[in-house]
C-alpha cells in the first residue's frame, strides 16, 4: 500500500513507519523544512530513513499538501503531526490551533480531494477528556478539555467525525492515552524524569525540578500504540477507539521507579516548583480500551515498570556515550 504519515519525524511517526515499512508498504512522510536539515527521530535510524520517501511540506500549507497527495494518491493516511506539548499550548495557543485544527482540516480536505476511496487516521488524545468525572474514560465519555492542546484535539476529533458522516469518507479516530518510549521528546515530563535520573546517577546534575507530582496518567508504550493505529484502519468500518492500558500511575510513581532503577533515593534530588504547574491542570486520566480489545484484538504488551526502566536504560546508554566522547 501507499501510505502518507504526517508527523513522521516524531516518536509515533518513527515506530509507525518502522512497522509499516517492515511489511513492505510504500511509506511517504511529510516533513517540515528546517534550517538544521533535521529529520527528528528518523536521524537515529539511517537504515529505516533510507526506506522511506520523504516530502517537504507543512500541514498549515494546503498547497504543499495538495502537491504531495496528488503525487502519491495514498491508500492510507496517518495524521500524527501536531503541536503536542501541553505546556507549550498555554504559551502559544494560536500556533497550537493553527497546527492542530487548521492542519487537520487541510489534511482532510487534501485526502477528500485526492484519495476519497482511501482510509484516514487521526491521532486524537486523552487530553480531550480533561476534567473527568468518571473512574475511567471510553469512547462515550463527555469531553471537558482543560488546555488549548486538549481543545485542539477535540476539534480535530469532531472534524474527522463530521467528514465521515457528511462525505462518507473512511475517517477513524484513535483517542490515545499517554504513550512513551526512549524516543520521547526531552520536553515531556516522562523523558525529563528518565534523563535527569541518569544525569544525577552519573554526577552530571544534582537535582530535578517538577510541577505536580500527584498528577495521574495512563501510560503505555508507543510501539504498542502505533500497532493499534494500524488495526484501526484495518477494521471493516471507520470508527473511534480509545487506546490505553487501563492502569493509572502518578508522576511520583514514575519518578520513584526511574530513580530506584538506578539505586537512587528520589526524595534527595527532586524539588517541586509552582511555576511548572499549569493554569488548569488535568489531575487524573485512565482509559477504558475494552472496545479496541474486543473489536481489534489489541492489547498492550509492555508494563508501566518495564516502560520506565526501558527509558532509563536507553538514556543511560546515550548519556554515558556522550560523556565518554567529551572526556
Amino acid at each position: 500500500m501507499k501510505i502518507i504519515i504526517s508527523g513522521i519525524t516524531g516518536q509515533d511517526g518513527y515506530y509507525l513507519s518502522r512497522l509499516l515499512a517492515s511489511k513492505g508498504d510504500q511509506v511517504h512522510g511529510i516533513v517540515r523544512r528546517n534550517s538544521q536539515k533535521s529529520f527528528g527521530v528518523l536521524d537515529t535510524d539511517p537504515e529505516l530513513k533510507s526506506k522511506l520517501k520523504l516530502h517537504y511540506g507543512d500541514v498549515t500549507d494546503k498547497h504543499s499538501l495538495d502537491t504531495i497527495f496528488k503525487e502519491v494518491r495514498p491508500d492510507r493516511v496517518y495524521h500524527l503531526a501536531a503541536q503536542s506539548f501541553v505546556q507549550e499550548s498555554w504559551s502559544n495557543p494560536e500556533l497550537t490551533y493553527e497546527i492542530n485544527i487548521k492542519g487537520t482540516l487541510n489534511m482532510l480536505n487534501s485526502f477528500r480531494e485526492y484519495s476519497p476511496e482511501g482510509r484516514f487516521y487521526f491521532a486524537s488524545s486523552s487530553e480531550m477528556f480533561g476534567k473527568v468525572e468518571t473512574k475511567s474514560q471510553d469512547e462515550k465519555t463527555f469531553p471537558w478539555p482543560r488546555s488549548p492542546y486538549g481543545i485542539s484535539k477535540l476539534a480535530g476529533f469532531y472534524t474527522g467525525v463530521n467528514y465521515r458522516e457528511a462525505y462518507g469518507l473512511f475517517v477513524s479516530n484513535g483517542i490515545l492515552f499517554n504513550h512513551e518510549s526512549p524516543h520521547r521528546g526531552e520536553e515531556f515530563v516522562t523523558r525529563k524524569i528518565s534523563l535527569a535520573a541518569v544525569k544525577i546517577h552519573l554526577g552530571v546534575e544534582s537535582e530535578l525540578v517538577l510541577g505536580n507530582l500527584d498528577s495521574q496518567r495512563d501510560w503505555g508504550y508507543s510501539a504498542d500504540y502505533v500497532k493499534a493505529m494500524e488495526l484501526i484502519l484495518d477494521y471493516e468500518r471507520p470508527d473511534d477507539f480509545v487506546i490505553a492500558t487501563g492502569e493509572t500511575h502518578s508522576v511520583r510513581d514514575f519518578v520513584q521507579t526511574a530513580f530506584s532503577h538506578l539505586g537512587l533515593d528520589w526524595k534527595k534530588h527532586v524539588k517541586v516548583d509552582e511555576k511548572y504547574k499549569r493554569p488548569a491542570d488535568v489531575s487524573y486520566l485512565r482509559g477504558d480500551s475494552s472496545k479496541a480489545r474486543k473489536l481489534l484484538g489489541w492489547k498492550p504488551t509492555v508494563s508501566f515498570q518495564e516502560l520506565v526502566k526501558m527509558m532509563v536504560d536507553a538514556d543511560l546508554k546515550r548519556v554515558s556515550g556522550q560523556k565518554k566522547k567529551a572526556e
